[in-house]
C-alpha cells in the first residue's frame, strides 16, 4: 500500500487549496478527483465575492466579467438595487485547473480519474482502479455529498437542487440578477452575466425538483421577451448545494483523522448558496491544519473546527434560521412579500434581530 502523509479527496477549490497548503509544509500529499480534468464540467454560478482577491489575489485570468451591484426583484416588480456589491464572474474550469496547477507547483501530487471506492473503518482508502491508499490523515474535500463525511458519520441532510442553462446576453449588463418568488421553495433564480453571455438558473428543495424546469423555462421566455437574452440554450448544467449548515468538520476513522471542507464540511451559505470563498479559506486551513497535526500538534483538529467555525460560524447560523423560518411560512399557504424580503440578504430584514 501507498502511505501518503495526506490524502485530499476532491479537487474542486477546498482540494486543492489544501493540497497546496500541505505540499508547502513540506508533507507528502496525493490528492485524488474522480472527474478527469479539473473543474468539468461546471456546476457553478460562478460568481465569486470581491474578498476572495485578498485570499488568492491574481484572479484576472480567470475572470470574465467584473460584478458591480445585485438587482433583487421580488416577484414580478421592478428590480431593487444593492448598490457596491462587487465581485467576479469567473472562468470556474480555468480557476479550478490555475487552483490545482498552484498545488502541484507547492509538490502535491494529483490524480484526475482516480475516484475513491471505499474509505474503511481503518482509514484505508482504495480507489477505483483497486489502488489501496493507507494516509496517515484525510482531507475530505469531495463535495455535498461526501463519502469522506459519510465515513466518518458527519453528512450533509439538507440540500438543494440546481439547474441552470448558458444564454446569449443581449445588452451588457454588470450586476447579479436575484428573482425570488414563493413559486420557488427553499431557493431562487438568478441571471449572472459573462460577457456576451449569461448563466440563468434556478435552485429549489430536492421536493420541487420536478418544477425546476418548467420555472427555468418560464423565466428564460420571459427575460427573452424583454430583449435581454437570446432564446437559444447554449449549454446546460445542474448539482446539489448543501444548505443545512456546518456538519462536524472531524472525525477518525481507526487512527487516522478525517478532516472536512468545503461543501462537505456543509460550509455552503444556507440562504445563497455561495461556497467559492469558503471552500478555498477552509481548504487552506485544512491544509495547514493536517501538517501541524502530522507535525505533533495534538489540537490542531480542534483548532481547525474552532477557527472555522469562529469565522463562518455566525453568518451560516444567521443564514440558516433565515432559510427555516421562510420554509416554515409554506406550511401557512406560502411566503408573502415582507416574509421574501426578509429571506434575502439584499434587504435590511434579513440582517435585523
Amino acid at each position: 500500500m501507498m502511505g501518503p502523509d495526506v490524502l485530499i479527496v476532491g479537487l474542486g477549490p477546498a482540494g486543492a487549496a489544501a493540497a497546496e497548503a500541505a505540499a508547502r509544509a513540506g508533507v507528502r500529499v496525493l490528492a485524488v478527483d474522480r472527474r478527469t480534468e479539473a473543474g468539468r464540467p461546471v456546476q457553478c454560478a460562478e460568481f465569486v465575492p470581491g474578498m476572495l482577491d485578498q485570499e488568492l489575489g491574481a484572479l484576472d485570468t480567470v475572470t470574465n466579467q467584473r460584478i458591480g451591484r445585485m438587482e433583487t426583484f421580488l416577484e414580478d416588480a421592478s428590480g431593487d438595487a444593492t448598490p457596491d456589491f462587487k465581485g467576479r464572474m469567473i472562468d470556474r474550469a480555468a480557476f479550478d485547473a490555475t487552483l490545482v496547477a498552484r498545488a502541484v507547483a507547492a509538490g502535491a501530487e494529483c490524480r484526475f480519474g482516480a475516484p475513491l471506492r471505499a474509505l474503511d473503518a481503518t482509514g484505508t482508502a482504495t480507489l477505483a482502479d483497486g489502488t489501496r491508499l493507507a494516509p496517515h490523515i484525510v482531507v475530505g474535500a469531495d463535495g455535498p455529498r461526501s463519502p469522506c463525511g459519510r465515513a466518518i458519520g458527519s453528512v450533509n441532510r439538507e440540500l438543494v437542487e440546481t439547474r441552470q442553462v448558458r444564454v446569449r446576453l443581449l445588452r451588457p449588463h454588470d450586476a447579479t440578477d436575484i428573482f425570488l418568488s414563493a413559486e420557488i421553495p427553499g431557493g431562487y433564480a438568478w441571471l449572472f452575466p459573462q460577457g456576451d453571455e449569461a448563466n440563468l438558473g434556478i435552485g429549489a428543495n430536492p421536493a420541487a425538483r420536478a418544477r425546476l424546469k418548467p420555472l427555468l423555462d418560464g423565466l428564460h421566455a420571459r427575460l427573452a421577451d424583454e430583449g435581454r437574452v437570446g432564446r437559444d440554450v447554449l449549454g446546460f448544467t445542474g448539482g446539489a448545494i448543501p444548505v443545512g449548515g456546518l456538519v462536524r468538520l472531524t472525525g477518525r476513522l481507526g487512527e487516522v483523522p478525517v478532516l472536512l471542507a468545503g461543501d462537505a464540511g456543509g460550509l455552503a451559505n444556507p440562504v445563497t448558496g455561495a461556497g467559492i470563498a469558503a471552500a478555498v479559506q477552509t481548504g487552506r486551513l485544512a491544509g495547514r491544519a493536517a501538517t501541524a497535526w502530522l507535525a505533533g500538534a495534538a489540537a490542531a483538529l480542534d483548532d481547525y473546527s474552532e477557527e472555522v467555525e469562529e469565522v463562518f460560524g455566525p453568518a451560516l447560523v444567521r443564514a440558516l434560521r433565515r432559510r427555516r423560518d421562510l420554509l416554515a411560512r409554506y406550511a401557512e399557504g406560502g411566503p408573502d412579500r415582507a416574509a421574501l424580503r426578509r429571506g434575502w440578504i439584499a434587504y435590511p430584514e434579513y440582517w435585523a434581530a
